[in-house]
């Protein structure tokens, strides 16, 4: 696939080194620094203005996939429009632009095809949208909802005073539509068996129908456990939506913004929210705005060194749950590891949506987990798939990944080795990085 990428900044770079192995990419720029570190890559870099017609007319000669990840809304909404207009490709080029600014966009991802922009993502609002998913699971770290909402994904931590520590998975009392995909377990990530058991600090990803997940919650001590005060430190973008997203669920939240501005903002839009003008890493106003008694603390500001500090001070107060937001896409692992629970990247968002454009048809839905360690793929089986019409238990499926769920119509279920899977089945898999283009391969 041909691809062009324009803007080679955190996001753009981070794109082009997933998919440069596999594809034709073409980065564009205007920053040197930036044009410099790209062309490490193998790939062709150009330093030059995203927008202008005459340049992409030049770099989108049978072009698969344009996404423009600039830092300006109105430069990646123009390069978009642009390359409809001026692609001469045989087949239709797919366009992807990154905005931020709510006058163009009110939820995480949109179609403006009416535009020329296929797919139009905010990285704020979607990061926002995913951590509040695990909001109102106290020892859940991740969660994701697959197949039109049929179908979840939770990712817990195995803690000391659960009953599921020590326990082989074949005799964890899960129902019959749920399944542990992976446990994460330090640098080793586990694709289990029944006879695997289930260690204090395990990361335990459970995939499984909706309607049956909260049944499970009990085996990790969440049985009489509410979420009912939450802080959020940081009233920008992420955190104003994510304010928006937790008072519907009568939670009781407190903001702590440094810009008074936009703290009267806040108070304004959101009445039912307590905000409070001060510094969030402040430990004097942490103490006095009673950190110790919030069930979770987001840190969310535009800084990953105060994100880090806040959440740290946090978790030293004795919170719970503790979810930092970090740009930096090499921080995340560090984070974790020095007590945060959760690093949630507003650019992780747009990569998954890259990815699945670049993916090719019959992928419904992409999510990475744990740091791009491992991803939950939905793909739509057709007639003519290798993966359709034959057993299981028959065809060679990659070592590092699983079949999760299979979704019949409306109906998700856990597929044994006799199970044939039909054209228009989805089909969830987890799958290592490692496996993903053999499986991908199954699906053509």
């Amino acid at each position: 696939m041909k691809i062009v990428i324009i803007g080679a900044g955190e996001v753009g770079y981070h794109i082009a080194n997933s998919l440069y192995e596999n594809n034709d990419v073409i980065i564009i720029d205007r920053d040197d620094e930036a044009c410099e570190r790209a062309d490490e890559l193998d790939l062709q870099v150009i330093q030059g203005n995203g927008a202008n017609v005459r340049l992409l007319t030049q770099v989108l000669t049978n072009a698969d996939l344009l996404v423009a990840v600039t830092g300006s809304d109105e430069v990646n909404i123009v390069s978009c429009m642009a390359a409809k207009l001026v692609s001469k490709s045989k087949k239709p080029l797919k366009t992807m632009a990154r905005v931020s600014n709510p006058d163009y966009i009110d939820k995480p991802v949109a179609r403006r095809t009416q535009i020329g922009i296929d797919t139009m993502i905010c990285p704020e609002l979607a990061m926002a949208s995913e951590v509040a998913e695990v909001l109102s699971i106290p020892s859940a770290i991740d969660a994701e909802f697959f197949a039109d909402g049929k179908v979840e994904m939770i990712e817990f931590v195995a803690k000391d005073n659960t009953e599921i520590v020590g326990k082989q998975v074949k005799n964890l009392q899960l129902s019959e539509s749920c399944i542990i995909s992976a446990l994460f377990r330090g640098g080793e990530v586990i694709i289990p068996h029944g006879d695997d058991a289930i260690n204090s600090g395990d990361h335990v990803v459970i995939i499984g129908k909706t309607d049956e997940m909260k049944s499970i919650r009990g085996i990790f001590g969440e049985i009489g456990q509410n979420v009912n005060k939450v802080m959020i430190i940081g009233g920008g973008k992420v955190g104003f939506h994510l304010a928006q997203i937790a008072q519907k669920s009568g939670i009781k939240i407190k903001i702590i913004e440094h810009d008074k501005k936009r703290c009267e903002y806040i108070a304004d839009v959101l009445p039912e929210v307590l905000v409070i003008n001060g510094d969030g890493t402040d430990v004097n106003l942490l103490k006095e705005e009673e950190v110790s008694n919030m069930d979770t603390v987001f840190s969310v500001m535009d800084s990953d060194e105060k994100n880090l500090l806040s959440a740290l001070l946090a978790k030293q107060f004795g919170v719970g749950k503790v979810i930092a937001r970090v740009e930096r896409s090499g921080y995340s692992p560090l984070f974790e590891m020095v007590g945060v629970d959760l690093a949630a990247s507003p650019k992780q968002a747009t990569i998954n949506e890259v990815m699945k454009l670049s993916m090719g048809t019959g992928i419904e839905a992409l999510t990475t987990i744990e740091g791009e360690r491992a991803e939950i793929i939905e793909y739509i089986a057709y007639k003519n798939s290798k993966i359709t019409g034959k057993p299981l238990k028959d065809i060679k499926f990659p070592s590092g990944a699983i079949v999760s769920m299979v979704i019949h119509g409306n109906e998700p279920f856990i597929p044994r080795g006799d199970h044939v899977i039909e054209d228009g089945d989805r089909v969830l898999i987890f799958s290592l990085p490692s496996a993903v283009t053999d499986v991908e391969k199954l699906f053509k």
